[in-house]
């Protein structure tokens, strides 16, 4: 970004609006966002100052403009937005992400929170919490930063998603964390009956329910998707998981789609869970759904 002066350099804000238009074009929910993310990925700036910079009338480098336009296409394309940047927000944290691994989404920063909560309320001084098929390690690595009195451990049985995984693990240094390569069902016997908060966002899209998007769709790893002919056969892995890794008192907390509470709960009732509870994420669409160890 360069001040206003009066070459004829493009200026930011009609690289920014061309951006607006391709995106709108392309049936992007909010062009306007995600051409200023693109901006300011090229120009290694903040949203903010991209766009107090759009306001000055600051000119655009030709080869940043070039740039932009390059990615501005791979997201017409409907390539998530932040495969093309790298990252993804997750609550307070940054996350490398890329193809292989789920995309975190702000709806899942609810189930973090309530993990959390459930971690925060435990009487142990050091309590323990796992996280089942983390994927990107978002629900893991949120925990562990954000309890950091906590023991908090991970893992994730996709080569592809491993990877991202042990990055972000790196990446975000939480010395109180730990992410391991094993199938869900046979994770961590060392830590049977010991367990707090046993959490996951398990896959749970019906096989017949394909996503609307293309950027799930296409791009989403399958395996990070799919569950089943009811989308529950992951919950019902989980279930069993939870009652051997959990101490009496300590919580489930799984993220599902906002039809499948009822089936949740009476799936966790019928193995033995109780206080079943399912809780509505911001946009009030049932999210996740809780239950304690009898």
């Amino acid at each position: 970004m360069n001040p206003s002066d009066a070459s004829d350099a493009p200026r930011l804000a009609v690289a920014i609006r061309a951006a607006v238009d391709v995106l709108a074009a392309a049936g992007i929910a909010d062009p306007a966002v995600d051409a200023e993310l693109l901006a300011a990925h090229v120009l290694g700036a903040g949203r903010g100052e991209v766009q107090a910079a759009a306001l000055r009338g600051d000119v655009i480098a030709p080869d940043a403009e070039t740039r932009l336009a390059a990615l501005v296409a791979r997201r017409a394309s409907r390539e998530p937005l932040q495969h093309i940047t790298g990252t993804a927000p997750f609550r307070h944290l940054e996350l490398r992400v890329g193809p292989g691994v789920f995309v975190p989404r702000p709806e899942t920063e609810i189930v973090a929170q309530v993990a959390i909560d459930a971690l925060r309320a435990a009487a142990s001084p050091s309590p323990i919490a796992v996280d089942l098929g983390t994927g990107s390690g978002a629900i893991a690595l949120a925990m562990a930063t954000e309890v950091p009195h906590a023991e908090v451990h991970a893992a994730e049985n996709s080569v592809a998603a491993f990877v991202w995984a042990k990055e972000n693990f790196a990446h975000i240094g939480a010395v109180n964390a730990r992410v391991v390569f094993a199938d869900l069902a046979d994770a961590f016997p060392e830590l049977d009956g010991r367990v707090s908060v046993v959490a996951s966002n398990p896959p749970y899209v019906p096989d017949d329910a394909i996503p609307r998007d293309p950027e799930v769709r296409l791009f989403d790893p399958p395996a990070a998707l799919y569950g089943g002919p009811d989308g529950l056969d992951v919950v019902r892995i989980l279930s069993g998981v939870g009652l051997r890794l959990a101490h009496p008192g300590g919580t489930i907390v799984i993220e599902h789609g906002e039809w499948q509470g009822p089936a949740i709960r009476a799936l966790l009732a019928a193995d033995g869970w109780r206080a079943a509870v399912t809780h509505p994420d911001l946009t009030l669409r049932d999210r996740v759904t809780t239950a304690i160890r009898p």
